[in-house]
């Protein structure tokens, strides 16, 4: 009699030639990160439904001449996800001096940052919370938070009903996603890519949905926090006439075209130093197309700053 075939053991991706630890980045909260390369360092911050994974491409290629950081943030990935206990534990404030303490427990005072998605929203605070730390800046297919939601309006706006749902209170939107999580957190991962999905691997796709399924009430404490918090600092910011003075590039599909906005002018009121470009790719560009995404990153580096405006 044949004894009963061993089940597979499922196998976690990792960037290849990147080493990952654990690094405490205070109030007890630690980051799972993964490091490679040597030279100046950069920063690169994973969207949603996603983790560190989704940049394997782009950060083995920029390992090649610097140091590359891909932490999962706060509440996502193998990284802490604390009860939300207030609207700061998943503001991006907070997210941003997660960070920053992240790059200097590494070695690093001043880095540049590029971000994804929710990572992009992360992105910018800390470039405008913490300007000598943050040299150059990338933010990918996002707006900045405030005029996130002063741009979603009528029919349109339905391209975003998970922003609405994960808006409620405490409770609701937890108990409805994880019923059915994977289905949710699935359909952004199909709806939005825009090559049918073929850059996202069957084994990074269940990587995703496994790590979304066990973080659900830390995700919707993160988009419950950018319909709260996080608006009112970006208010703040811009009452007070703050900008990002280091150099910026964004990379965006056209969503303006859609939802009826001008993507460059809303970016230009917050950068002085603003490269902004509407590019082919899906919403999951730094995987559909990694080789030109890296470029920019590369020639975003390049760039010199002009100091704090």
């Amino acid at each position: 009699m044949n004894a009963p075939a061993t089940p597979p053991v499922p196998v976690t991706p990792t960037i290849p030639g990147f080493a990952e630890r654990r690094v405490p980045v205070g109030d007890g909260v630690a980051l799972h990160v993964a490091v490679g390369g040597s030279g100046p360092p950069v920063v690169l911050l994973h969207g949603f439904p996603q983790t560190h994974l989704m940049w394997r491409h782009v950060a083995a290629d920029l390992a090649a001449d610097h140091t590359v950081i891909c932490p999962d943030l706060r509440g996502y990935g193998a990284s802490d996800k604390p009860r939300e206990d207030g609207p700061d534990t998943y503001s991006k404030r907070t997210m941003a001096g997660d960070v920053v303490a992240l790059a200097r427990a590494l070695g690093h005072d001043r880095f540049a940052l590029a971000g994804h998605d929710r990572g992009a929203l992360v992105a910018f605070r800390a470039a405008l919370d913490h300007p000598a730390a943050v040299s150059h800046l990338a933010c990918l297919d996002v707006l900045p938070t405030l005029d996130m939601w002063e741009a979603l309006h009528g029919t349109a706006a339905a391209v975003g009903f998970h922003l609405y749902l994960m808006a409620q209170p405490p409770g609701l939107p937890e108990r409805m996603i994880e019923a059915s999580a994977d289905a949710f957190f699935g359909h952004f991962l199909d709806a939005w890519a825009g090559d049918g999905g073929t850059a996202m691997p069957a084994e990074v796709r269940d990587a995703y949905l496994a790590a979304c399924r066990a973080a659900v009430p830390s995700i919707v404490a993160d988009y419950r926090a950018s319909a709260g918090i996080d608006v009112e600092h970006d208010r703040a910011d811009r009452a007070a006439g703050h900008r990002l003075a280091q150099p910026v590039t964004v990379l965006q599909q056209d969503w303006g075209a859609a939802l009826g906005y001008e993507a460059a002018g809303l970016w230009g009121a917050w950068a002085t130093d603003l490269r902004h470009r509407t590019v082919p790719y899906g919403h999951y560009m730094a995987e559909e197309a990694p080789e030109a995404v890296a470029g920019e990153l590369r020639e975003l580096m390049g760039r010199q700053g002009v100091g704090r405006a």
